[in-house]
């Protein structure tokens, strides 16, 4: 009876050890086939062991990017700004190097009497024909005595050039203008269209058609030379 007690007690023993092994290596199987997305990382904390430990775990904080107060900086008020003074006009030359201004003071040199002062408009227009300015002065001087004192013909009718024609000045041959200005570009309207416009540009050109005296080119080429010099 003993004995079979005993043999019974061995065999359950072995059973236990047996099932104990078996255990162990289910266990070790299982732990091999462990998925190693379900491994805990080092960094995750076990939510018990922070319950029972004093120790503060510090979470490391978003990152966040201060810009920096940039102090503002008060803007000096300017100077008042100076206007620049403005550029002079280009030099505009319009005959023997000189300006229209150059041109009608050194005919004015020349003028005298009830034609003083009528350089820019005797400049002006004789330009804007095509006719030399020096000639037409020459001529104006020669014809009508105002390089010192006008004639009478000048005085009364406004006839710069000696020209013939209608209205009369005073029942004569002589031409009469309203007025001085009138005179004056009447004087080179006429030069310009029966001289200058039919080819007759210089002085002995001009001459026998302007007038019957021989020595008419000689005292204008003088006059010419005068004007030049003044």
């Amino acid at each position: 009876m003993k004995k079979s007690i005993v043999v019974s007690g061995v065999l359950s023993i072995i059973a236990i050890v047996m099932i104990v092994i078996a255990m162990t290596l289910q266990v070790n199987k299982d732990y091999g086939k462990i998925d190693a997305s379900r491994i805990v990382s080092l960094n995750q904390v076990d939510i018990k062991s922070m319950a029972s430990s004093n120790r503060v775990i510090e979470v490391p904080k978003e990152e966040v990017v201060v810009e920096e107060k940039v102090e503002e900086v008060p803007m000096e008020v300017a100077s008042q700004s100076v206007e620049p003074e403005p550029l002079p006009p280009p030099r505009v030359e319009v005959y023997e190097n000189m300006t229209i201004e150059e041109l009608s003071a050194k005919l004015d040199r020349n003028l005298n009497s009830v034609l003083s002062g009528y350089g820019n408009l005797i400049a002006t227009y004789s330009l804007q024909l095509g006719v030399d300015p020096y000639l037409a002065v020459a001529i104006m001087l020669h014809e009508t005595g105002c390089s010192w004192q006008c004639s009478s013909l000048v005085v009364s009718c406004n006839n710069v050039g000696g020209q013939k024609g209608t209205p009369s000045c005073g029942g004569g041959s002589y031409r009469s203008y309203p007025t001085m200005d009138a005179g004056v570009i009447g004087f080179l309207d006429n030069l310009y269209h029966n001289y200058y416009e039919k080819g007759f540009t210089t002085v002995d050109a001009i001459g026998p058609r302007y007038a019957q005296s021989s020595t008419w080119v000689s005292k204008i080429y003088s006059y010419i030379e005068k004007i030049r010099a003044s």
